[in-house]
């Protein structure tokens, strides 16, 4: 029992420190360019924060033109934690996709049409706190939409693909490798304990109170 209640506690620091590690980690990635006809489409925004422990305030504005007319024009706007679609050209057809934190910042498009080709825009808008100092950053991401009928065989998105789970796998194996380690570590360094603690009790009282003195000429 002595045992059970020593290796408790290492255990659970070891799944915190797993859990740690297992966090999402932000990754700025481009968003994929070519939509089906009639499918859903990702538009990916992704600005990742250098620091999360500062107090960030974000603004996103999504702009959209058209290539037949090339009016720049508002299509999604977030706002004080307020993510809200502006009618127009994709009349409802926007849905968030981001993440809490506001470091994901994309959007679905719903049943993709024809006139939705054209050039996106993703402009990101941070005020950090620092107290009375409050800087300002502002990066804007874009790309260019097309859509097709049928959606092309890309052999370098299929081995991405492929790569990335491979890495995943590897990643998970590496770390169910750790946990055994640690926790055998743990474990066997308890079981010592244990003995040296099982060694002394078994040492007579009258030894303990009355150690031997030494040997004198």
């Amino acid at each position: 029992m002595v045992t059970l209640r020593r290796v408790h506690p290492h255990t659970l620091l070891l799944l915190l420190f797993v859990v740690h590690l297992s966090r999402p980690v932000c990754v700025d990635v481009p968003s994929d360019t070519e939509a089906v006809l009639g499918n859903s489409m990702k538009l990916t925004c992704i600005s990742c924060l250098k620091r999360e422990e500062v107090k960030v305030d974000t603004h996103v504005i999504w702009y959209f033109t058209p290539t037949e007319t090339q009016n720049k024009t508002k299509i999604f706007k977030v706002e004080n934690d307020v993510k809200e679609p502006i009618d127009g050209h994709f009349d409802g057809r926007l849905t968030w996709n981001g993440s809490k934190d506001l470091q994901d910042l994309s959007l679905w498009i719903l049943n993709v049409s024809e006139r939705d080709h054209g050039f996106y825009e993703c402009e990101v808008i941070r005020t950090f706190d620092f107290g009375a100092f409050k800087p300002k950053a502002r990066r804007n991401i874009n790309f260019t939409l097309t859509v097709k009928e049928k959606a092309s065989n890309d052999p370098a998105a299929i081995y991405s693909e492929i790569m990335m789970y491979v890495l995943l796998v590897f990643l998970t194996l590496w770390l169910l490798v750790e946990m055994v380690y640690c926790y055998k570590k743990i474990s066997k360094s308890d079981d010592q304990a244990q003995d040296a603690l099982t060694n002394y009790l078994a040492v007579p009282s009258e030894q303990k109170d009355n150690p031997v003195a030494p040997a004198t000429k």
